[in-house]
């Protein structure tokens, strides 16, 4: 059936159903925003259990080991599993729209690089149940997770694994999808800011997610078949490990914040009410970040004993770096000034952005200094400066972000007072809990340390930084019950909802049809449906006729491959322990997953068309699925 009626589905089980075979790019979305914000949660109670442990002197909340895991979990579950998620969700759920696309480039392998990361997540945190997470560190160092016994680095190990795949197929996509799918008059030139840091984020997991995976398919060689890459009493090397991680490492910190600064140069404009200052020159400096990102890995091994001529190459790339960005924050103030500032939500977490990136900036570039860094390295100055660049950085920009898209993605509106308390909690939790520590990393104290001696000097210190994470805890516990209470209502709003929305996502009837534009727009420069808006128009200008819409089926087959994968894994983990059921499960895993391929390259799925009459009727019925 090749109507609009073929996509409906009724009651919970058929929701649930819908979810679940869904190729559609706001659903994913969706998906992406409830697994990245169910990780996000697990994260954060692991953060807690480490402020709670190091509130005191001698404390024993937890066991040095329990500790060791906890901290793994938090740092890996954080940058893997809820930060890079929860930024892929705003990318699917906006960049299409901005580009005037009506779905990404691959909708099919969208799904199944959404359902990869979700069950790589899982599988990471049953180690918790299944004899023990993790402990060697979210960096994994070779000369600690070798000695690691038990399961846990395996869980690390095979978990990342599958996981990466689904970001990097979710990279490619997003990649393939801005330069192929771009609206008649939608040139490089005249994208948008978030869609620019979209395409040089989703270039940078090309290029650093194969180092990473090379790394992690030679420590589980190393785990399980004695392969000695990593072993130096095998004559192998545990530094190749370092290289290869931070490699990938340092490019994924701008895999992560350039995204966000996509998300600021869309809220700051907005609610200046002012056209983003500097365009060309933001464009050129994203691109510059993402190519100078891949030239200063080495400068998180400074310690390594890579001799002074590497380090002082790495010392000045990583200088360098600071231009670009320097470049940004000048073009965000810029915007703002002489602009009409209102002070919502997004806005607020916009320019409470800036200094907080900015010391952490600074930060940066004092660590850049490699005699500097000897003093820095690994004390907890480290852990102050990397949470003013992620938290003050990235997690500013989610939050913003899930304020600023909410009606876009949901068609409701979150309660601005709400949100103004989580703002407030969140901010002063921030700075209380990070601010110190770099007081205390410059004291001596090191960092991934399970307790501290009175005497030092360190306890007010650490005790007003478990004072701040808990205010973060609060802030994030009335950010849930503003959605809860915001769904609940469920009162919509229609399109544009902050009035002052520039780009083509805020030129789509709420809520937005599945199939996006009835017709593709015309774009006629930057910022387009502003420029609509300023002749008086309330919709874009089409570039076609109305004529029949081609869209992919829903799909099954993504959630089985992941689900097949899922199940291997364990036969191959367990294989090493003689269990006699390890094999068979693997060799049922891998059936599942080749014969869920093998299902979906023999059917014959050509998708269905929307017939322009029905186009038509839908459009007098509002768009809606």
């Amino acid at each position: 059936m090749s109507t609009i009626a073929h996509t409906q589905k009724r009651g919970f089980a058929g929701t649930v159903w819908d979810y679940l075979t869904t190729v559609d790019h706001k659903k994913i979305a969706i998906l992406y925003l409830l697994a990245g914000g169910l990780f996000f949660l697990v994260g954060g109670i692991e953060a807690m259990m480490i402020r709670i442990q190091l509130a005191v002197p001698n404390n024993d909340f937890v066991s040095a080991g329990l500790f060791n895991e906890i901290i793994t979990m938090h740092g890996t579950t954080m940058i893997f599993l809820a930060a890079m998620p929860l930024l892929l969700g705003f990318m699917n759920a906006v960049m299409p729209l901005q580009i005037g696309a009506r779905d990404v480039a691959f909708p099919f392998v969208n799904a199944l690089g959404f359902w990869l990361f979700f069950f790589g997540g899982v599988f990471l945190n049953l180690s918790w149940f299944l004899g023990g997470a993790p402990d060697a560190g979210w960096t994994s160092y070779a000369s600690l997770s070798l000695a690691s016994e038990g399961h846990g680095i395996d869980f690390y190990v095979l978990g990342l694994q599958i996981s990466g795949f689904g970001t990097l197929m979710g990279g490619i996509n997003f990649l393939v999808t801005i330069i192929n799918m771009r609206a008649p008059g939608m040139t490089y030139m005249r994208m948008p800011l978030f869609t620019w840091t979209t395409f040089v984020a989703s270039a940078l997991i090309l290029f650093a997610f194969p180092p990473l995976t090379v790394g992690l398919f030679m420590m589980l060689f190393d785990r399980m078949f004695g392969a000695g890459f990593f072993d130096v009493a095998m004559g192998g090397n545990t530094v190749i490990w370092e290289h290869l991680f931070w490699i990938f490492g340092h490019p994924e910190v701008y895999i992560l914040i350039l995204p966000a600064f996509g998300i600021f140069s869309e809220v700051i404009p907005t609610f200046s009410r002012k056209r983003l200052f500097g365009y060309s020159s933001m464009v050129f400096a994203t691109v510059l970040i993402g190519f100078l990102g891949f030239m200063v890995w080495a400068h998180h091994m400074f310690t390594t004993g890579l001799g002074p001529v590497a380090n002082a190459i790495f010392a000045v790339a990583t200088m360098a770096i600071a231009v670009p960005t320097g470049i940004k924050i000048f073009n965000w103030i810029l915007t703002m000034w002489g602009g009409s500032i209102q002070f919502t939500v997004p806005m607020l977490y916009a320019i409470a952005f800036i200094p907080s990136f900015v010391m952490g900036g600074v930060t940066g570039v004092m660590q850049a200094a490699a005699p500097a860094d000897y003093q820095f390295h690994d004390s907890y100055f480290i852990v102050a400066h990397f949470h003013y660049v992620i938290v003050g950085g990235v997690v500013f920009g989610l939050l913003a972000a899930v304020h600023f898209y909410w009606p876009l993605m949901f068609g409701t509106m979150l309660s601005e007072k709400l949100g103004k308390v989580t703002f407030v909690l969140f901010l002063i939790g921030f700075h209380l809990t990070f601010f110190i520590q770099h007081f205390l990393g410059l004291m001596g104290m090191p960092r991934r340390v399970w307790t501290f001696l009175p005497g030092q000097g360190l306890e007010t210190g650490n005790l007003i930084s478990s004072i701040g994470a808990a205010f973060m805890f609060v802030a994030v516990i009335v950010l849930l019950i503003n959605v809860v209470v915001t769904q609940v209502k469920n009162v919509k709003v229609g399109m544009d909802p902050w009035k002052d929305g520039r780009t083509l996502e805020w030129a789509i009837p709420s809520p937005t049809p599945f199939y996006n534009f009835k017709q593709l727009p015309l774009v006629r420069g930057l910022d387009p449906f502003w420029i609509e808006k300023l002749e008086g128009k309330t919709e874009m200008t089409p570039a076609e006729p109305i004529g029949d819409i081609h869209m992919p089926n829903n799909s099954f087959t993504p959630f089985m491959v992941s689900l097949g994968l899922f199940i291997g894994a364990f036969g191959a983990m367990y294989h090493v322990d003689d269990k006699g059921w390890a094999i068979p499960v693997l060799i049922f895993g891998l059936v599942v997953t080749f014969g869920s391929m093998l299902y979906r390259s023999i059917k014959d799925d050509h998708g269905y068309h929307i017939h322009k009459e029905e186009l038509l009727d839908d459009a007098n019925k509002g768009g809606t699925r």
